[in-house]
């Protein structure tokens, strides 16, 4: 079943007003008032809470690990062990129950940030280190989890969950501040605090998500005769598989009992013991073959273009951004330590606001945006260099717009396979793609930290000292 956009973007809601803002508001009240606003409200809490232990870690990365260790070590101990999660995780864990996933990721995040937390404060940065780690682990378990369960939710719980990882970057820088500057908890006091928060998911997942869609729910993927479905034809059969308003009604018509009907064909056979129809049951050696191939099919059209914009993105943040600095006198700041902070928040706002928004706005060609924050990279590198963006509110406003991008990449990729990817390989694929976020921010870890030394040499050694200030200012 194929639905052509408008030109505006926007997927029609039939029977809605024309007008843009009557277009929006009767979205927003069917979504609303819609029975499932349940599992809307459970995605968004699964992806808040498991994307702001990470938000928390890297704004306590400074008391953490002080000076004599590089800020960068955070961020990979913050990020490498979720990529090698998601990395291997996908071949293996659909053999374990969603419920016992989420109890060992609350497990696993809790210990970290207690590990973290209880660490003497004046040394043991390998102890803390490991408490990151413990954290990140969860974090990637639990990204491709989620993003598998929303196979079995619809499009509503893919736009909320995306909603709710952009807002953990606003609401976990936040919450730091708040809790380490007005209520002077300290750094030890906030990461407990941080320590009982992966508990939600528990009260989200057992109390808030409607369980009936997982309840004919097998161990392992279905089964799959070859892999030339994932790639993003719209003639494939697997359209038809697509949950009801999947491509329409701004992505937020499906609902639980909806969503779960194509799976509940699929899997009443196993359910009663026999494979599906026309097909037999691989072996496990098989089926790691099969599953292999479906990632291979899925790099073009959906992880390189996901990887492209977070190499890109977090390279800026990490290695570009910390130099992009002006006179202060030409700058709203008083100080230049605040430039950087502001630069995140404008970031987090624009990444919080463009994964918030596929109900309204859907982004079929991928690679345009990737490309896009590429081009972003080069310009600000280039100004890094050569001075000649006249205003640092150009660079505010190129950041807020690096935001938009890097969000809208990301929720708009896993939408794109919700769409059109068969039912049969979409659980994977939703839990498998998410490797590239991971793996980008991992590849622009490293560049970050060498971009951000030679820059600043580079402007130090043409008249420009003012990343140097920085630790003085």
């Amino acid at each position: 079943m194929n639905r052509t956009p408008s030109s505006s973007g926007l997927l029609p809601l039939p029977g809605a007003p024309s007008s843009s803002w009557a277009l929006y508001r009767a979205r927003l009240t069917a979504l609303f008032r819609s029975p499932d606003v349940s599992v809307v409200a459970a995605f968004w809490l699964f992806g808040l809470i498991n994307n702001i232990l990470y938000v928390l870690v890297l704004s306590a990365a400074q008391d953490l690990v002080g000076t004599a260790v590089p800020k960068g070590a955070v961020l990979l101990a913050d990020v490498v062990p979720s990529f090698a999660t998601k990395l291997i995780a996908p071949y293996f864990i659909h053999r374990v129950p969603y419920a016992f996933r989420v109890c060992v990721f609350v497990t696993l995040s809790c210990a970290g940030m207690l590990v973290v937390a209880g660490a003497p404060a004046d040394g043991a940065v390998g102890w803390k280190l490991f408490g990151v780690v413990l954290a990140s682990l969860s974090s990637g378990g639990g990204e491709l989890s989620f993003l598998g369960l929303t196979h079995y939710y619809g499009h509503a719980s893919l736009a909320a969950w995306g909603s709710g990882t952009g807002g953990a970057g606003l609401i976990g820088a936040g919450l730091y501040v708040l809790l380490t500057g007005w209520f002077g908890l300290g750094v030890r006091g906030s990461l407990l605090v941080g320590a009982t928060l992966p508990s939600v998911m528990v009260l989200a997942f057992f109390v808030v998500l409607p369980r009936a869609p997982l309840k004919g729910w097998k161990s392992g993927y279905e089964p799959v005769g070859d892999c030339e479905g994932l790639l993003p034809r719209e003639e494939d059969e697997g359209f038809e598989d697509v949950p009801a308003g999947a491509a329409s009604a701004g992505l937020l018509a499906p609902g639980p009992s909806v969503a779960a009907t194509a799976y509940t064909h699929t899997h009443n056979s196993h359910h009663h013991g026999a494979a599906a129809p026309g097909k037999t049951t691989p072996s496990s050696l098989s089926s790691f073959w099969a599953n292999v191939r479906r990632a291979r099919a899925l790099f073009f059209p959906y992880m390189l273009p996901l990887l492209l914009v977070y190499v890109a993105e977090y390279t800026i943040n990490q290695g570009v951004a910390p130099t992009l600095l002006f006179p202060l006198e030409k700058s709203p700041f008083s100080e230049f330590r605040e430039f950087y902070p502001f630069y995140g928040f404008l970031y987090q706002l624009g990444v919080f606001i463009s994964r918030s928004s596929t109900p309204f706005v859907r982004i079929h060609h991928l690679y345009f945006p990737s490309l896009l924050q590429v081009a972003n990279l080069v310009l600000l590198t280039l100004h890094a260099l050569f001075n000649f963006i006249p205003s640092v509110y150009i660079v505010l406003l190129i950041i807020f717009w690096e935001g938009l991008l890097g969000g809208a990449v990301y929720v708009n990729t896993f939408a794109e396979i919700m769409e059109k990817v068969p039912a049969e390989d979409r659980e994977f694929s939703l839990g498998a793609t998410s490797v590239s976020d991971s793996g980008g921010i991992c590849i622009a870890g490293f560049v970050g930290m060498a971009m951000e030394v030679w820059l600043c040499h580079w402007q130090v050694s043409h008249g420009r000292d003012y990343c140097r200030r920085i630790e003085t200012s």
